[in-house]
């Protein structure tokens, strides 16, 4: 990433043009519409860190922060530093955490979902909602804080009823960083950062709690041992770098439309930033509003390299219509709407991991402090699941009860079509109940007790 000290005079978007959507060959398309992250590379040294830390625990933390940080760790719990860093910070960020921290609270406790039982016709069925015990939340660090992706990692579980919430986060985190996981309400944080944090979380060490779920967003290293330990804990999903796509009509301002995509291209060389119109002169005026601010950014070589991506541009569409296919293949994780009838189309597109709807609402308020969450499928990820929620941290379980008719009315059902599967005993569990039973529905059977304890294994 960029350090921000590229001169403005620098600042400049060479060739980058108009792209017409009719023109776009098979391969532009899979380079557009294809954006996972390639962890490939990485992924033998990421296994090895994550053997080493299930083998060796803190020793491996420790030693893996020397070698791949340059770090020395001490105590790697720094739950303490925390509460002090949120005390010392200076009063305005401080109030800002906290009321983005409120925000988000207030958001995703409208999520949360309630038991529920009802009677069909004689059968009382019902689903109910438990969070897991431990969640660990990754917050990146390193050259950047990032005090937001604390509160869209804690804060959920939290709403959620996870009875402990687990941060890591990379050694020497920032103070800002250390406040908003106290604000938040994370119960532990520990100073590791890494795939060595993710093993941490995923398998436990002598200092760090094992949890049974793990989420936020990281780099390729983070994100392949996210895969490679998500068969031992349940994880948000494998996230890369940020995106948005922006729908515009002839009535957008181009200068809001360009603004947003430099924002999300400040984030990441490997970002994806686009737009799409029906409109040649709004096309061309949002290229205009881009090499116009771009001089006034601080992390210019950042943005270029955003820009430059295969799937960045400005797309011009032939209709409205073909602009919101694009959009739909694009399945971005910020799909901005500044058009004249964006309720509309937003009901016409079904893949995007956040819509932002109007002119005043830019993707950065809700990066930030409105209460959505920003941890968002990328890479196309969200033409299959959306973005973290309060149901990220809740196992459902179904629940029924029959009674003695009710269990009559469905017996014949359950005997043929467990017979039908060659499952004979399922059968006998049904016509030893419905036998039992006289018409008043009370069981005839009594328990000898001559079998109690003597279960055994199977051998299945």
């Amino acid at each position: 990433m960029s350090d921000g000290s590229e001169a403005a005079s620098e600042a400049t978007v060479p060739e980058f043009a108009v792209r017409r959507v009719a023109d776009l060959s098979p391969a532009d398309r899979q380079a557009a519409f294809d954006r996972g992250v390639d962890t490939a590379a990485v992924h033998g040294d990421v296994a090895e860190i994550v053997e080493r830390v299930r083998e060796e625990g803190d020793v491996a933390l420790r030693e893996l922060a020397r070698e791949l940080d340059d770090v020395e760790v001490g105590n790697l719990e720094v739950t303490g530093d925390a509460a002090r860093a949120y005390n010392r910070l200076d009063s305005d960020l401080r109030v800002a955490i906290d009321r983005a921290a409120e925000n988000v609270q207030d958001f995703h406790e409208a999520q949360l979902p309630e038991d529920w039982r009802e009677t069909f016709d004689d059968r009382t069925l019902g689903r109910r909602y438990r969070p897991v015990e431990r969640a660990g939340v990754y917050v990146p660090g390193g050259a950047a804080a990032y005090p937001s992706s604390a509160i869209m990692g804690v804060v959920p579980a939290n709403v959620a009823g996870v009875e402990e919430v687990t941060v890591c986060t990379p050694p020497d985190p920032a103070d800002a960083t250390l406040a908003a996981v106290y604000a938040a309400g994370a119960d532990s944080v520990y100073a590791v950062g890494g795939a060595q944090a993710i093993a941490a979380m995923a398998y436990g060490t002598e200092t760090v709690d094992r949890v049974r779920t793990v989420v936020g967003p990281g780099n390729r290293w983070v994100t392949a041992a996210k895969a490679q330990v998500r068969g031992d804990v349940t994880i948000d999903f494998l996230a890369g770098p940020s995106e948005v796509l922006v729908v515009a009509d002839e009535t957008c301002d181009t200068a809001y439309v360009a603004a947003d995509m430099l924002a999300q291209a400040e984030h990441d060389p490997h970002a994806a930033v686009a737009a799409v119109t029906d409109s040649e002169d709004v096309a061309e005026a949002i290229v205009g509003e881009i090499e116009r601010q771009l001089a006034d950014r601080e992390r210019a070589a950042t943005i270029r390299s955003a820009l430059a991506n295969d799937a960045s541009g400005v797309f011009l569409a032939r209709s409205m219509s073909e602009a919101v296919l694009f959009a739909e293949e694009y399945a971005a994780e910020h799909l901005s709407i500044q058009a004249d009838d964006d309720e509309a189309l937003a009901d016409r597109i079904t893949n995007a991991g956040s819509v932002f709807l109007g002119d005043f609402t830019p993707v950065a308020a809700g990066d930030y402090a409105i209460g959505t969450n920003h941890v968002l499928p990328t890479g196309g990820g969200a033409k299959v699941h959306g973005g973290l929620a309060v149901d990220t941290f809740v196992r459902s379980s179904t629940v029924q009860r029959l009674d003695a008719g009710a269990l009559r009315g469905v017996a014949d059902t359950v005997t043929t079509l467990a017979e039908a599967e060659g499952l004979e005993a399922h059968a006998e569990s049904v016509r030893q109940r419905v036998g039992d039973t006289g018409a008043d529905g009370a069981s005839s059977h009594t328990d000898s007790g001559d079998s109690a304890g003597t279960d055994t294994p199977d051998g299945e």
